[in-house]
């Protein structure tokens, strides 16, 4: 998500006044006292933990935004001066934030490139492991539950019950957790679901462990970064024919 360098107006005001009180005289303690006051104060504190979290994000790319100097320009704008011309605002803005969705980029690369070198270790490391099958593509499975039931086709669609987990074992989405099975068509999700889900019977249990590849790759899809080995165990509880 992009960052944004400027505060809205209203942050800037509360800011603004707080800076000014401290430099005429020393600021009396809030006085709480009415629905009003409480709002304006709690107006206040969030947009202090902006500025606070706005200065934490870059500081995470090195580049140290100085509270002091934020909060004089700030002054500087409500009264309508400047000791910086319009012109260089907007470049040094748009320089300003070049540079963090460059060193972002660099990031979210870098991340991605480890991702892939962890994946690559989990793979050949589970791939050697007693019970699990290694399918042409790369799939790797276990069977957990055996059964004799149906098995289902690419153009089925199934019922199960899953959880899936990173390699680190964090869940980032489980049917089992909501208590509710789901139903989709096979040859609308991952390869790796598609592939896989064909090889149970109805009334298995199969433990699948996913190369990137046959997952969601280099996307990032929020609680799963790109290069993501995926772990799903999933209980295949019926299968639909397609009419």
């Amino acid at each position: 998500m992009r960052l944004k360098t400027k505060l809205t107006l209203v942050a800037v005001a509360l800011l603004t006044l707080s800076a000014c009180g401290k430099e005429e005289k020393p600021a009396a303690a809030p006085v709480l006292d009415t629905e009003q006051a409480k709002q304006a104060y709690s107006l206040g504190v969030s947009a202090g933990r902006y500025l606070q979290s706005t200065i934490e994000e870059y500081n995470k790319i090195s580049v140290d935004l100085n509270a002091d100097l934020i909060l004089r320009g700030v002054q500087d704008g409500i009264a309508g001066k400047s000791e910086v011309s319009e012109e260089d605002i907007q470049q040094l803005l748009t320089a300003l934030d070049e540079t963090y969705r460059n060193e972002q980029t660099k990031l979210a690369e870098a991340a991605a490139a480890s991702a892939k070198a962890a994946g690559i270790t989990f793979l050949t490391e589970n791939a050697n492991k007693e019970g699990v099958t290694v399918t042409e593509s790369g799939l790797q499975y276990e069977v957990l539950q055996a059964a004799e039931g149906v098995k289902p086709t690419a153009t089925d669609t199934v019922k199960v019950h899953y959880t899936g987990t990173l390699i680190d074992g964090s869940v980032f989405d489980s049917s089992v957790e909501r208590g509710e099975p789901i139903e989709f068509p096979l040859n609308r999700v991952i390869p790796g679901w598609t592939e896989g889900v064909q090889l149970m019977s109805v009334g298995s249990k199969f433990r699948f462990t996913i190369p990137s590849e046959l997952a969601y790759g280099e996307r990032d899809m929020g609680t799963i970064p790109p290069n993501s080995v995926l772990v799903f165990e999933v209980e295949l509880l019926d299968v639909i024919k397609a009419q």
